[in-house]
């Protein structure tokens, strides 16, 4: 309990250490980390959060950077979530964009926090949701989300920031293939970064002539050319992307954005929920024993799985059989 009340204090003081230690705490599943967030969720809604994506080497960490000093230049609180990939081998993750943002760290107004995918398709780690609603309770004006980068799984992103920045580079040889379907409906803003280099007219005009066919209804989405690394441009896209904020707001979007989103969330949790439960009333030699009888095709998997849901839901006894 004591540490409940250190936690919560200090999550509503703007502690870093306490903010680390809970989201720390929520990649852990950890059952007090979430009756925090049960308890202080009122304090949340107050956070607007920025999905960064686009192929690997876009230049998505330097462009976050650079955003993220913009805004701490009007005296913004920023919080940074950098997904990184998961080892499928030995589950550890290269958090890579922590040490690329040393500078930032030291800022006591930045929030930076590296998280591993841990074999989530789209990029998106479980805790990625309760992270964003730890910073927003710590006090951050804008949380940015920074992707893997792995393809058209990164349309999960859309599933929990308010604004995606899209980040493109000239030349980098399957355009075409970002531009399909699926990538492009989920930007509300496109960068092309390393637009200094040969080839970013060429780049705005492919991402232009495919908007043409994919309009959103009242919103189109800005082509901004920028140079990270040289500091061109980063203004002007900052400035977009509070247009598209402003845009949310004024015509009542982002409030239907969200509460879709908050719909998504609740069956996804419903349904880790019931997984959990399930595989928890099923022992492992009943599913190995299930596994092998669909390998050996005496049964389909559709029947395995009826098996398995009749089974938890006939008996609150673990432990349960399959087996005649």
């Amino acid at each position: 309990m004591v540490r409940n009340l250190n936690l919560e204090e200090g999550l509503l003081k703007g502690d870093k250490k306490a903010c680390a230690r809970m989201i720390s705490l929520l990649e852990n599943d950890d059952k007090e980390a979430i009756n925090i967030i049960k308890r202080l969720y009122k304090n949340t809604g107050n956070a607007y959060v920025i999905g960064i994506t686009g192929p690997p080497g876009s230049g998505k960490s330097t462009l976050t950077d650079k955003l993220t000093k913009e805004l701490r230049n009007e005296g913004k609180r920023v919080g940074i979530i950098a997904i990184d990939p998961t080892s499928p081998f030995s589950g550890g993750a290269i958090l890579g964009d922590r040490i690329r943002m040393q500078d930032l760290a030291l800022d006591k107004d930045i929030f930076i926090r590296s998280m591993g995918t841990r074999g989530f398709l789209g990029g998106m780690s479980q805790a990625t949701w309760g992270a964003v609603k730890v910073l927003d309770i710590y006090g951050c004006d804008y949380i940015f989300i920074e992707t893997v980068g792995v393809g058209q799984s990164e349309i999960d992103i859309v599933k929990i920031a308010d604004t995606v920045l899209m980040v493109m580079v000239p030349n980098l040889g399957d355009d075409i293939q970002a531009l399909k379907a699926g990538i492009m409906e989920i930007a509300d803003v496109f960068a092309i970064n390393k637009s200094d280099l040969g080839g970013a007219d060429k780049t705005q005009l492919e991402i232009e002539m495919n908007l043409d066919l994919n309009e959103k209804s009242n919103y189109r989405p800005p082509v901004i050319k920028v140079s990270a690394v040289k500091k061109q441009g980063i203004n002007m896209l900052l400035e977009n992307i509070l247009e598209h904020k402003e845009y949310l707001e004024r015509t009542g979007e982002l409030n239907k954005s969200r509460t879709v989103k908050n719909r998504n969330l609740i069956i996804k949790l419903v349904e880790e929920e019931l997984m959990k439960i399930i595989l928890d009333r099923t022992i492992k030699e009943d599913l190995d024993y299930l596994s092998k009888d669909v390998t050996d095709r005496a049964i389909d998997p559709y029947t395995a799985r009826d098996r398995v849901i009749g089974g938890a839901i006939s008996t609150g006894v673990k432990g349960y059989s399959f087996k005649k």
